[in-house]
């Protein structure tokens, strides 16, 4: 009888401590970082391994989110996606996938928001701005864009900027709590670019950047506006842009040398991008 009160009093312990041990488990859980990261393909990674088995996204599991989660010790809910445009934060893509503002809610604690060049169309104009051979064998794409004094590109960035506005607005409504962070793009050519090691005139290269820099603005204008922090991408990315030599390349060119899709972060930028952002996560100045 005595040895059966010990065993019973032993497996009252164990039973206690595990039921001990279970409440305190889900405590923990929810004290951990939750960060949800919105976005278009400069957040996704496509093309980077690993890819996510929904491929109607082209989301790495390496890209800067996954990377910056990782270094926080965060609960990641990343719902980039390649192609996304501003749109896509409030409704389905595809008529599929649900919006990507509804991963928010009241217990968010960081997001990273990367929107914008989709709604201009500029990766597809980029491509317009091939060439070749040297000047003047061929056509300007800046010529073109800017014919008649006006700008195609330009003009819908300055249509899209308060779409932008309004949906970091939405951010704030859904994660009251959290820290937002919105990034603006990288530093893709440097000036007068680098032809014919990428096949863009220089001016194009130019005026291409300098859109790239406008979404940027707007995007930092925007996110300073509602106290939100900007982090910037294009200074990152100076000197490892598509004219660096191969291994200090951040971004691809129109030929990729890395396992990434051109035009696009490759898996060394998406970890220099992941530093800025737990960089920023971290900084107590907003």
């Amino acid at each position: 009888m005595r040895l059966g009160g010990r065993l019973w009093a032993g497996l009252l312990c164990i039973a206690t401590g595990m039921a001990v041990t279970a409440t305190a488990m889900p405590a923990l859980a929810q004290d951990q970082l939750e960060y949800v990261a919105l976005g278009d393909s400069a957040a996704a990674g496509p093309l980077i391994p690993n890819q996510d088995i929904n491929l109607l996204c082209l989301r790495s599991d390496n890209n800067y989110p996954a990377i910056a989660a990782k270094s926080l010790g965060a609960r990641l809910t990343d719902v980039s996606c390649s192609g996304a445009t501003t749109s896509d934060l409030t409704s389905r893509r595809f008529g599929i996938l649900a919006p990507q503002l509804d991963a928010l809610s009241a217990s968010t604690d960081l997001v990273t928001v990367t929107i914008g060049a989709n709604d201009s169309g500029l990766f597809t104009h980029a491509l317009s701005c091939i060439n070749l051979l040297p000047e003047p064998v061929g056509f300007s794409c800046a010529d073109r864009l800017t014919a008649g004094g006006k700008d195609t590109i330009g003009e819908s960035v300055d249509a899209w900027a308060p779409k932008f506005g309004a949906a970091l607005d939405e951010v704030r409504r859904r994660a009251p709590n959290a820290r937002v962070l919105v990034t603006g793009y990288g530093t893709y050519v440097r000036p007068n670019g680098c032809f014919p090691v990428q096949p863009v005139w220089s001016r194009d290269a130019n005026y291409l950047q300098g859109i790239m820099n406008k979404i940027s603005s707007k995007a930092r204008e925007h996110a300073n506006a509602r106290g939100m922090r900007f982090v910037d991408f294009a200074a990152v990315t100076i000197g490892h842009d598509i004219c660096a030599a191969p291994k200090d390349r951040y971004l691809e060119g129109l030929v990729p040398t890395h396992i990434a899709a051109p035009l696009h972060p490759n898996a060394q930028g998406m970890a220099a991008f992941a530093k800025a952002v737990v960089a920023a996560s971290q900084s107590r100045n907003d």
